[in-house]
């Protein structure tokens, strides 16, 4: 992070625009997707957790899909995530998303090679569909080298405080580096599109990624910052006032350890 760019200073600035947007949104009844996707470790969760930190999660929801269930599996594979897609007002964040059948599924053998061949034939046309119907769709992939990968995985092998986030996948992942990277490119040459083309972020360094990515964010959905109403704070009223402090003094406190 160059010195010249305070980051607490500069994300604070940025999601206080997120928060304009919000307003924009629910005003304009707009309806925003927003996809998130890349190596085990490139720092999706983070991602989402700044943009998502200072604003409503009624309006911006997050979703990550854990794994299909039995009864998923038998549905259309897009169906799941149809369910998902925002109303009027609501901006989606997909940590993962229906690229999963281009990636993990692809890799590791979930799907069959006639299944992954069709998504990458079809998807094109179904996120056609959702921006013909008003949805905007904004896709980005956070980019790490394999050294970053590595140094990532390592810090969650060795710190205890991190090791809840080390999955048998992510070792997976680890050893099929290359093929994920075939499969990454692959899924851009069918995917990235004149209508809803993927955005690379540089993710190696994470701060730096999440001030370019939420910057890009905003620059993606044209907003205006909306006039606030004036809000005065009442005064509680006198007429039911009573020694509140005193009612419960005598009920069960957390001691005070700190």
């Amino acid at each position: 992070m160059p010195d010249q760019v305070p980051y607490e200073e500069t994300l604070k600035e940025l999601q206080t625009e997120l928060v304009h947007l919000q307003s924009w949104v629910v005003a304009k009844g707009l309806r925003v997707v927003v996809i998130f996707e890349g190596r085990d470790a490139a720092g999706k969760g983070g991602m989402i957790k700044r943009i998502t930190e200072r604003v409503s999660p009624r309006i911006f929801r997050t979703v990550a899909l854990p794994a299909p269930t039995e009864r998923e599996k038998s549905q259309i594979y897009l169906q799941r995530y149809i369910a998902h897609l925002p109303a009027a007002g609501e901006v989606v964040l997909f940590d993962r998303s229906w690229y999963n059948r281009a990636g993990v599924e692809k890799v590791m053998g979930f799907c069959s090679e006639e299944e992954h061949a069709d998504f990458l034939r079809t998807v094109p046309n179904f996120e056609r569909s959702l921006i013909d119907q008003g949805i905007i769709l904004i896709k980005y992939w956070l980019n790490v080298t394999n050294q970053e990968q590595e140094k990532r995985f390592l810090k969650r092998i060795n710190d205890p405080m991190r090791r809840w986030k080390l999955s048998p996948m992510d070792l997976e992942s680890r050893r099929s580096w290359f093929a994920y990277s075939r499969a990454r490119d692959e899924m851009f040459a069918a995917t990235d599109t004149d209508w809803a083309p993927w955005h690379l972020v540089d993710s190696n360094n994470k701060k730096k990624a999440r001030l370019n990515c939420i910057s890009h964010l905003l620059s993606m959905i044209p907003y205006e910052r909306l006039p606030q109403d004036e809000i005065i704070l009442p005064k509680p009223l006198q007429d039911d006032a009573y020694d509140s402090i005193a009612s419960v003094q005598d009920r069960r406190w957390v001691p005070e350890s700190y």
